[in-house]
């Protein structure tokens, strides 16, 4: 009997592990259900590393399939940010997927009438977080004047090499200076605050965010060199948010046998749940990764790599994920 019921208990633990989603329209489908959505909520829209998945060049079984039947949710990191009371909607992440990403933040909750976001903020740059701007462009979008939040390094990048100057002079975008660790209101309910983490920096400097809503925090760290470089104690940062988006690029060095590790650091995922281990259950709870390379195996829930993650009492960051602020 003991051996029967264990199996049914391991089941109803992950079940129980994974965060609830509303239902969120991909395309025009708006439903009723969404009435329900909190007035000030985070949506996540991609969850995926920068080349994407399938990935150019992968000749491994985790994207044969995919290139002839892409995955829908395998799309670019990115989380969208909703404030039904200002009626405002913001990006995080300008992705390679951001044609879809816009119409389901534009569909998400109540429908506002512009398809541009009243905002877009950039954490550096790095292919799959900023080259999204790119369709804001003549040949695409064509857009008005739509604000683009980022750091000194990350605006003069922008300002002085094209293509990115052109949508600066002809006015497709408006960039906003942030400062490290200097908030900005966004609504009278909203505050994101941007935070510089150690990363790779070749052409501009490195940030995550941290969102402040009238009840609940979220902090986003897409990318990251090592948790053990940054100047703050992530144990500490996670302790003060209600949710924590961190970089789980790989679950382990194993994955990557092609290039060099040491030229792509990221914190592993067995590397971050033995720091996080200390946590207790409902700070383990907080913690959402996200980031996912093509390799990693967690994007498939029913693989023991992700079971491990979700038996430990960390959560895998899912397409449409809604979490209230």
């Amino acid at each position: 009997m003991r051996f029967l019921l264990l199996p049914i208990l391991i089941i109803t633990l992950l079940a129980c592990s994974r965060p609830q989603k509303y239902p969120v329209a991909e395309a025009s489908d708006i439903t009723k259900a969404q009435l329900d959505i909190p007035q000030q909520s985070i949506i996540l829209l991609g969850t995926i590393q920068d080349g994407g998945s399938p990935h150019i060049g992968c000749q491994k079984s985790c994207c044969k399939d995919l290139f002839k039947t892409p995955g829908p949710s395998r799309m670019v990191i990115s989380l969208g940010l909703y404030d039904q009371h200002a009626q405002k909607k913001y990006l995080f992440e300008a992705t390679p997927d951001i044609a879809q990403q816009l119409k389901m933040l534009k569909n998400f909750g109540q429908e506002f009438p512009s398809e541009m976001p009243d905002g877009i903020f950039l954490t550096h740059g790095h292919i799959g977080h900023y080259t999204g701007l790119m369709y804001l462009g003549k040949e695409a979008m064509n857009a008005d004047s739509v604000p683009v939040f980022a750091m000194p390094r990350m605006k003069t990048y922008l300002e002085e090499n094209g293509p990115w100057s052109q949508l600066v002079s002809q006015q497709n975008i408006s960039l906003i200076l942030l400062k490290n660790e200097k908030p900005i209101q966004l609504t009278p309910h909203i505050k994101v605050t941007p935070i510089t983490v150690p990363h790779r920096d070749e052409f501009t400097e490195t940030v995550g965010f941290k969102i402040q809503g009238p009840n609940k925090n979220a902090l986003f760290i897409p990318d990251i060199d090592k948790w053990q470089k940054w100047d703050k104690d992530i144990l500490s940062q996670i302790k003060e948010v209600d949710y924590a988006f961190l970089d789980a690029t790989f679950f382990s060095g194993e994955e990557i046998n092609t290039r060099d590790i040491t030229q792509i650091p990221h914190p592993f995922i067995i590397e971050s749940m033995e720091k996080f281990k200390v946590l207790s259950k409902a700070d383990k709870a907080k913690v959402i990764f996200i980031h996912f390379n093509h390799t990693n195996p967690v994007i498939d829930l029913n693989s023991s790599a992700a079971r491990k993650v979700l038996e430990k009492g960390f959560r895998i960051g899912q397409l449409n994920e809604v979490f209230g602020l």
